[in-house]
């Protein structure tokens, strides 16, 4: 193998200086099916399957997590070796492999999918490695035609088109929705050209796509792993790269009905005399809600938290708060995270069983300090604390166990919050990892464990609500956006990491309704806020400060509350479309180039939506109530109001401030629910339809 000459510089790389691997020997068929190469780096394997190619080069028995959910068939190829390139042949498939150095063109029906960047030097011709071995991991590089977009990679708050970008898939608590960094991260990404990439690893991975400092005509891969894994595939579309990625990774089951209905909460209710008044307020007012939630500061105390255990102080009797909400047709949602404060015994306990990831500094228990610029007058500052160990046997069952108690009071819900904490290379796991490999694998593990508690324990069927997501994670639904600025501006980045985490092929997705900070009381942000919300997958309002719409003022509660009467007439029509998620992976909030993906234009309109197949929504991310918009070729009506508009072209309107603009193509039916306040009140909780429009 060859020597790593010098470490390699993210942001200005230095491609002279980089040595490209080579074959250096024929290809020969393994007893799986699989083709190995041997190169300047080691055997490269690769295995073609139905929906592409697998490449896989580095070290192995490495832990993987359980990233996959299925280990696709192989088909057999046919190997045609030469001098200079090996040609491999399955079916309809074709790899063509250049030898000095190594490049690749994958082809199918005669058509290439990918290949290796073409972006060549006077002196080489491929400029970018097509293939290395660095310092930080392995490189890679692919083409990019002229024009070519790029979507997915995560929860992104950006253009959905990454081409452009230098994005690094690694999980941030990320503080709000105004930069790179994001909670959400998955190393997978596709072409509206007919090609899509998945990196299968725990690892970070920066991704160059089209970034100008390393070339605007090729995507740069850089996997911070000792192994190379890395799917190829091809499909038509985006609707059949998310497919074949959720094939490989698992699809999100589909959630209970209750879980479609408003979720309420704040950092945080106080005590029990101010939930249990919310409660009250929410019925007396007429306002759709399903379940009320418990923040962090509201059940636990801060200083020893988190413990499965009530704040004594303020909670008493817990089972006595849980029934009256309960008698008030509430489900109950309560927050953790997977951390444990060196104040509370269950530290000492879990450190000495090995439950908790260690220092190798000390081999003892790793104590998080938490970076105190970040908590200042909005959030409580933490003590010290260990993170729990997901990947001890042991520690796993206890973490999971330990929700019984809470599911038996009954606690319908988990808002599973960090798991973004893995950030030294000195936090030791039981299974060997640390550091990066640990990092955003951790969140997924976090997802699992609770989610298999809810699977297990709760009453009213499982749900999940987390803020920190992998890849996998999808199938622990659902999650929910970062912080947002309580600004236009938050809530436009809300809805493109919504969008974006789509496109990445996670289907459920909810925003803080009004935004998480600051509480700036703005009633027509509030409202159109709200209004966009209802055509998520799950809508909960949510913030510092209260988010109950009478707080906002009177215009403002009787424009959200038509529109919270909205989302529960829409419940036919969204579960619907979250069992069409489940067997597609295809998300509910659609972004354009994914519903229309013959369309440039419509691509352009990145902040407009499909809510499922068949509405249209543009929501208003200004004041004043100016949108402007774009319907594709076809008749459109507008809901409600039949209206009818031509596709094909833009359109601007002012919409007052209980309008929103929602689009239906000229002969489909939308079907519609009863007015409930909440899914108590359908027969049988489930989703019932009681007309359709158009009538």
């Amino acid at each position: 193998m060859s020597e790593i000459a010098s470490t390699f510089d993210v942001t200005a790389p230095n491609w002279n200086q980089i040595e490209q691997a080579n074959i250096t020997g024929q290809a020969s068929l393994s007893t799986d099916g699989s083709i190995l190469l041997s190169t300047s780096e080691g055997n490269l394997q690769i295995a073609f399957h139905a929906f592409g190619v697998r490449l896989r080069i580095g070290a192995s028995g490495q832990p993987d997590y359980g990233l996959l959910v299925t280990t696709p068939d192989i088909i057999s190829a046919d190997i045609v070796n030469g001098d200079q390139q090996t040609t491999l042949i399955a079916g309809d498939s074709k790899l063509v492999i250049g030898h000095s150095p190594f490049t690749f063109e994958l082809i199918q029906d005669n058509k290439t999918v990918q290949q290796s960047a073409n972006d060549g030097h006077f002196v080489r011709r491929y400029r970018l490695p097509p293939l290395a071995k660095v310092d930080k991991g392995w490189l890679m590089s692919l083409e990019l035609a002229t024009e070519e977009a790029v979507y997915g990679l995560g929860e992104k708050w950006g253009n959905l088109n990454k081409r452009g970008q230098l994005v690094r898939s690694y999980n941030h608590d990320a503080l709000g929705v105004n930069a790179e960094i994001s909670y959400k991260n998955t190393p997978f990404c596709w072409s509206p050209n007919g090609w899509g990439i998945f990196v299968h690893t725990p690892s970070p991975v920066t991704h160059a796509v089209g970034y100008a400092t390393w070339s605007q005509r090729a995507y740069g891969v850089l996997v911070e792993d000792e192994t190379l894994d890395i799917f190829i595939m091809h499909g038509d579309d985006g609707n059949a790269m998310i497919k074949t990625y959720t094939d490989l990774t698992g699809k999100a089951p589909t959630p209970p009905v209750w879980s479609l209905g408003v979720i309420l909460s704040k950092a945080y209710y106080k005590d029990v005399p101010e939930l249990l008044a919310t409660a009250k307020d929410v019925r007396d007012h007429k306002m759709p809600c399903d379940v009320i939630t418990l923040d962090g500061r509201a059940w636990q105390d801060t200083d020893t938290r988190f413990a499965f255990e009530w704040d004594p102080k303020r909670f008493d009797d817990p089972a006595a708060v849980i029934s009256k909400l309960k008698a008030d047709n509430f489900k109950v949602c309560i927050w953790e995270y997977p951390l444990v404060s060196v104040q509370h015994p269950l530290f000492s306990e879990m450190a000495k069983k090995g439950w908790l990831l260690k220092d190798k500094r000390t081999g003892k228990a790793y104590q998080y300090k938490w970076d105190m610029s970040a908590f200042a007058e909005v959030l409580t500052p933490l003590p010290e604390s260990g993170i729990v160990d997901f990947t001890h046997p042991d520690a796993y069952a206890f973490w999971l166990e330990s929700h019984k108690p809470l599911f038996d009071l009954g606690i319908d819900m988990i808002k599973a919050d960090f798991g973004e904490q893995v950030e030294d290379d000195n936090m030791l796991a039981y299974n060997g990892d640390s550091g990066n490999r640990l990092h955003n694998v951790y969140s997924f593990l976090y997802n699992k464990c609770v989610y298999e508690a809810a699977e297990k324990y709760s009453k009213n069927g499982p749900f999940l609500f987390s803020r920190s997501a992998w890849t996998g994670s999808q199938r622990f639904p659902s999650q929910w956006g970062g912080d947002p600025q309580a600004d236009w501006g938050g809530l436009g980045a809300s809805i493109r990491g919504a969008l974006s985490w789509g496109l990445s092929g996670a289907p459920f997705f909810a925003t803080d309704v009004g935004g998480f900070y600051k509480d700036t009381r703005d009633q027509e942000l509030f409202i159109r806020w709200s209004q966009a919300a209802v055509f998520s997958a799950h809508m909960r309002l949510h913030g510092i400060g209260q988010r109950e719409p009478w707080s906002y003022g009177v215009e403002a509660e009787e424009a959200v509350n038509q529109a919270l009467v909205l989302r529960y007439r829409l419940l036919p029509y969204i579960y619907n479309a979250m069992q069409q998620a489940t067997q597609t992976g295809v998300p509910l909030m659609r972004a354009m180039a994914l519903a229309f993906p013959k369309d440039r234009l419509a691509s352009a309109f990145e902040l407009q939506f499909m809510f499922g197949d068949d509405m249209l929504i543009v929501p208003c991310l200004k004041p004043g109530g100016d949108v402007e918009f774009y319907l594709p070729e076809g008749e459109w009506q507008r809901f409600p109001s039949e209206q009818t508009y031509q596709g094909g072209k833009p359109y601007t309107l002012t919409l007052g401030l209980q309008e929103m603009a929602v689009f239906v193509p000229k002969g489909k039916r939308i079907p519609l629910g009863p007015d409930v306040e909440h899914t108590n009140a359908l027969t049988d909780q489930k989703p019932q339809i009681s007309h359709y429009w158009p009538k």
